[in-house]
């Protein structure tokens, strides 16, 4: 999960150097920076569709292994990038490796952990969260000693080597229960299962726009210097890394459809404070915020989806992942497109829907979350 970090949060850091790397004097539009974002995700998406039912078929060792070479691959690629396309191919192949790994990581540890898989998920997913503070802590450092993102990225290569090479020797789980899998195709014809999907796709975007643009956000439309916004997406990702790790601790004590549903309530309300306030450390502090109340969204909807379905196997986690790694796609974009037309603040406010979207979905799917299948698929 810590190596799934640095192939989605090395690029925010640098994204105001590299529009003056490969943008000229003028820079880079907002669109072309929040594009390089959309590049990364769909590496993502698709690394997490090709895996899913492969994974049923094959484990998910081959895929473990291979996530992280692609990430090292990834990484010396863009190094050497030459031009703003090469870095976009750089960064897809990042998102590729990280969705390889991120596909079989949630449906290994569930299977290791079939009695608390909320709680288990929850712990997973804070990893990642500590790794984009390790990711963004270094960038910055270097951003600050004028090293550049070319030589962070030299910097972390060891990590997924290092993985790479540790995976090699363990024996993974199998990825469904003992008495076989459902397929996706059955999946897909419940109701529920949608919902669900529909509301990932949103507890992604409610990540993925703060996280792409906070930095550029404290830089270009608060006035702060280009290390607050590192720092603010240092705290920004320590913010998620706690409410995950929180959620982890409180394990069945917490009801999961509670909890995402006021995590939604609070995102919206942060989420148009960070952007509209007029004091900038107050809309800053609120944007940081985000990361805490936004963050249990994605691993916690995964948990109560397998509670639901346990027989879903690969297959339903890379369905989930990729609708809620689609919502990272989407956001981003969305938000520089926006803030082209008008400005960053409103750019990130458009962010605020996805949380307000998701919020109906989860009450309607823990009324039903007591419905056998067939009934929900009606629903």
């Amino acid at each position: 999960m810590m190596c799934i970090a640095i192939g989605l949060n090395l690029l925010p850091v640098f994204l105001t150097t590299i529009s003056h790397t490969f943008g000229g004097a003028s820079g880079l539009t907002q669109e072309q920076l929040g594009r390089l974002g959309a590049w990364t995700f769909a590496g993502l998406v698709a690394g997490i569709l090709v895996t899913g039912p492969l994974a049923d078929r094959w484990g998910a060792k081959p895929f473990a292994l291979l996530g992280n070479l692609l990430i090292a691959l990834g990484l010396v690629a863009a190094a050497l990038a030459s031009n703003y396309v090469l870095l976009g191919a750089a960064v897809f192949f990042l998102g590729l490796g990280a969705g390889l790994l991120d596909m079989v990581l949630s449906p290994v540890v569930a299977a290791l952990n079939p009695t608390r898989r909320s709680a288990a998920l929850n712990w997973l997913h804070s990893f990642y969260c500590v790794g984009a503070v390790v990711t963004i802590l270094a960038g910055t450092l270097m951003l600050g000693a004028g090293l550049g993102w070319r030589a962070t990225c030299v910097v972390f290569l060891p990590l997924p080597a290092g993985l790479f090479l540790a995976f090699l020797p363990l024996t993974f789980p199998g990825l469904s229960v003992e008495g076989g899998r459902m397929p996706l195709r059955t999946l897909l014809r419940r109701g529920w299962f949608w919902a669900a999907l529909a509301a990932i796709f949103l507890g992604g975007a409610t990540e993925a726009g703060m996280v792409q643009w906070l930095p550029a956000y404290a830089e270009i439309s608060l006035g702060f210097p280009a290390w607050v916004g590192g720092v603010a997406l240092l705290f920004f990702s320590v913010a998620m890394a706690v409410s995950r790790m929180a959620v982890g601790a409180a394990g069945a004590r917490l009801d999961s459809y509670r909890v995402m549903a006021w995590s939604c309530g609070f995102s919206v309300l942060l989420f148009v404070g960070g952007a509209f306030l007029p004091v900038p450390l107050l809309a800053l502090s609120l944007c940081i915020a985000v990361g805490f109340t936004g963050s249990c969204l994605w691993p916690t909807m995964l948990a109560v989806t397998a509670d639901r379905y346990p027989e879903g196997g690969a297959s339903m986690y890379g369905g989930l992942a990729a609708f809620g790694n689609a919502g990272g796609i989407c956001m981003p974009w969305i938000v520089g497109w926006v803030a082209d037309r008008r400005d960053l603040h409103w750019g990130l406010a458009v962010s605020a829907l996805a949380p307000a979207l998701m919020l109906p979905i989860v009450l309607r799917l823990r009324a039903n979350r007591g419905l056998p299948p067939a009934s929900a698929g009606a629903a």
